[in-house]
């Protein structure tokens, strides 16, 4: 890396205003129009700095993709994509309970730590290297999408087939809590559940009913005790009743399953297809949903790393590496064998809560390490 990276004019007070436009902008995963949203917003900034601008519409009722790419002597060859989700789990509404605010050293909203903060300073990291002349090592290419939270269902096939026609991919989801940089993640499946019951009136004729809810529930205790230091099992969302004098007549459920080795989640795979009904006057059905395939470190990776590590220190930080429960979309490029570094973003907490944050702070350190990996990848 040149010194000049190291002299770049990162400024953490010039970037928090763009940062607060993008995290004031609401976008979860569920609201296509609300995402869309978002992408214009990113796609201008990215214009503005003479970026090829493709939307990509989105599918299976998720928000369109944002494609940005930038022009490069070496043109057609295998470049470095830097990917993002511009998706977050916050309703439409969040900025009432946690608006965007600065207090201290922490800038709070919805998203801002997982994940609009990490590609707010990707971008800007490429906008210091373009105003000051700076070429980057290979074409860049970013890429934003709609639908991560819920395991880029519609998002996969692209992700794959982007990753695919470059060499190296920059991931920057939010750093571990000790600042260190993620070199594989662990394989994650999604299950569907429902049960179905008898309906009966609850009050006058209780007896002759069986309740979904009530076999959902037994369903639940008995999933998450099947969590052993292999493989964990939760359930997190449950749907069930309508009417409360009604005993229930459905009940659905989604779980996850999240294993360091893969062949432990495909053991988890079969439990969770190999479940049954506590009775025979109730019925379960258990559906696989989306699924990330375990990412290994490998020798390509462990480089990478090692490479940002010594940008790092030459910023004047030092980072770890590990690999990491929850899933991102680094999960599929690394599997691939395609050279991935992930954690690449703000340090910060309380991501998916309603105290999330980023630390002020991280924001110039991050912005440097990207745009010194951007110089030398």
């Amino acid at each position: 890396m040149d010194a000049p990276v190291l002299d770049l004019p990162f400024d953490a007070a010039a970037m928090i205003p763009g940062l607060k436009r993008w995290v004031a902008c609401e976008s979860p995963t569920f609201d296509a129009a609300a995402v869309g949203r978002m992408m214009d917003i990113a796609a201008r900034d990215l214009a503005l700095l003479g970026a090829r601008i493709e939307v990509i519409p989105g599918r299976l009722g998720y928000g369109p993709c944002l494609r940005a790419s930038f022009g490069h002597p070496r043109a057609g060859e295998p470049g470095i994509l830097v990917m993002g989700h511009m998706d977050t789990v916050h309703p439409i509404g969040t900025l009432e309970p946690l608006p965007v605010r600065q207090e201290g050293n922490r800038l709070y909203g919805p998203g801002v730590y997982d994940m609009k903060g990490g590609n707010y300073i990707a971008v800007e990291a490429i906008r210091q290297l373009l105003k000051a002349g700076i070429p980057t090592s290979r074409p860049v290419t970013v890429l934003f999408t709609s639908d991560e939270e819920v395991g880029s269902p519609s998002t996969r096939d692209l992700i794959e087939a982007e990753a695919a026609r470059h060499a190296v991919v920059l991931v920057p989801e939010p750093a571990r809590p000790d600042g260190g940089v993620v070199t594989g993640r662990y394989a994650i499946a999604r299950f569907n559940l429902r049960t179905t019951g008898r309906p009966s009136h609850a009050g006058a004729r209780l007896a002759d009913g069986r309740s979904a809810i009530r076999e959902m529930c037994r369903q639940v205790v008995a999933i998450e005790a099947m969590t052993t230091e292999d493989v964990t099992y939760s359930v997190g969302v449950i749907h069930g009743g309508q009417w409360v004098n009604c005993v229930a007549t459905y009940c659905d459920a989604e779980s996850l399953s999240m294993a360091k080795r893969q062949e432990d989640l495909d053991a988890a795979v079969e439990k969770m297809l190999s479940l049954r009904p506590t009775g025979n006057d109730v019925q379960l059905e258990v559906t696989r949903g989306v699924t990330r395939p375990v990412w290994e470190p490998d020798a390509k990776g462990m480089a990478l790393y090692e490479t940002a590590r010594g940008i790092a220190r030459k910023i004047g930080f030092d980072i770890n590496h590990q690999s990491a429960g929850g899933g991102s979309d680094g999960n599929f490029t690394g599997a691939m064998g395609i050279t991935t570094l992930d954690g690449l973003g703000v340090q910060g907490a309380g991501g998916h809560t309603l105290e999330e944050h980023l630390v002020i702070d991280s924001l110039v350190p991050r912005a440097k390490l990207l745009a010194g990996l951007l110089q030398v990848v």
